[in-house]
């Protein structure tokens, strides 16, 4: 079975975009390759977060993953920074990285210029650490949205160098094209984010959700009921798309258009579809947060099978660029 290799970032509780862009499809692929998903408290650093927060983040996300349906029999489900050989080849790689390919990585401008008092050097080489984390474990595939494509190529860059010098030792990692969508904020104008304020908590009580959803930006030529709209250039409309059946979207739309149907209602029946898929989740969850035992275990079996996993590639490593083994 071919491996798989994919990160999420403890920063903040996830959201339905979180769930729709990472975490469908690793329980979708946890069928199909041999599947190793880590959260990457490392990269997490960058941002330079408190303590406490970082802890219960990485538990958060690591119970929302697991809620959402990653099996961890399946699946090897484990934190970046419980694994040490990640930094040691985080190392190595840098050493093995060019000054002008970092240049080139255009996501070190977008990162400075939202944490400008904080523009540290990890944010600039945190791409190596990147190629680290995928062929540490020798994975044949990695997938990767459109943002992220670059870093990929970074990371198959860096394979080509290693192996052209030290003789074949990394595959180079094949990038599995996301279908993940680009899923909007609550604004309608930038992806959805819990520091933009515009995202939709995957634990969040239907309560809570459709208190949200009042306030969501619509159609913007629908100012009153009676006003016909255009349901395809609506945001709510979008979400619909995600977690709404054909036929209730063709209803939507046709009472869109004709104005019988007004933007709260829209917004109701949004609300309870997302319940139908938050709710047995939200209930996952809990029963995970009140056994705290278990979760620490899954996280430990998880980081066993990785450093295992992770020693013999830093074995092989360390022979072929001079290194002893400690």
């Amino acid at each position: 079975m071919a491996r798989i290799m994919s990160g999420v970032q403890p920063t903040g509780n996830l959201h339905i975009g979180n769930y729709l862009g990472a975490l469908v499809n690793w329980v979708r692929m946890q069928q199909q390759f041999d599947a190793f998903y880590c959260i990457v408290d490392l990269h997490a650093l960058t941002q330079r977060p408190e303590p406490l927060a970082l802890q219960r983040a990485v538990r958060e996300v690591a119970i929302g993953v697991l809620a959402s349906g990653v099996d961890p029999e399946r699946a090897t489900l484990f934190v970046q920074s419980h694994v040490p050989q990640h930094s040691e080849l985080g190392w190595i790689l840098t050493c093995m990285t060019q000054l002008g390919d970092l240049n080139r990585m255009t996501q070190f401008k977008d990162k400075s210029a939202a944490q400008p008092e904080n523009i540290n050097a990890g944010l600039f080489t945190y791409p190596i650490l990147q190629t680290a984390d995928i062929v540490l474990y020798r994975a044949d595939r990695v997938p990767v949205g459109e943002d992220q494509e670059q870093h990929l190529e970074l990371a198959r860059e860096t394979v080509r160098r290693f192996n052209g010098i030290y003789g074949e030792t990394f595959p180079e990692p094949q990038v599995v094209r996301s279908e993940a969508p680009r899923v909007m904020g609550l604004d309608g104008e930038t992806k959805m984010s819990k520091s933009r304020n515009n995202e939709i908590g995957l634990f969040e009580t239907a309560d809570e959700t459709m208190a949200k959803l009042r306030a969501a930006k619509t159609d913007p030529a629908r100012l009153r009921k009676s006003d016909k709209g255009t349901p395809e250039v609506c945001n709510i409309f979008k979400y619909h798309g995600f977690f709404t059946g054909q036929a209730q979207r063709d209803e939507i739309a046709a009472g869109c258009r004709s104005a019988t149907l007004g933007c709260v209602d829209c917004k109701k029946m949004l609300a309870a579809n997302l319940e139908q898929v938050k709710g047995p989740i939200r209930e996952r969850g809990a029963a995970l947060r009140a056994d705290p035992a278990r979760l620490d275990e899954i996280l430990a079996a998880g980081a066993a099978k990785a450093r295992a996993e992770a020693e013999k590639t830093m074995a092989l490593v360390r022979s072929r660029i001079g290194l002893r083994a400690p």
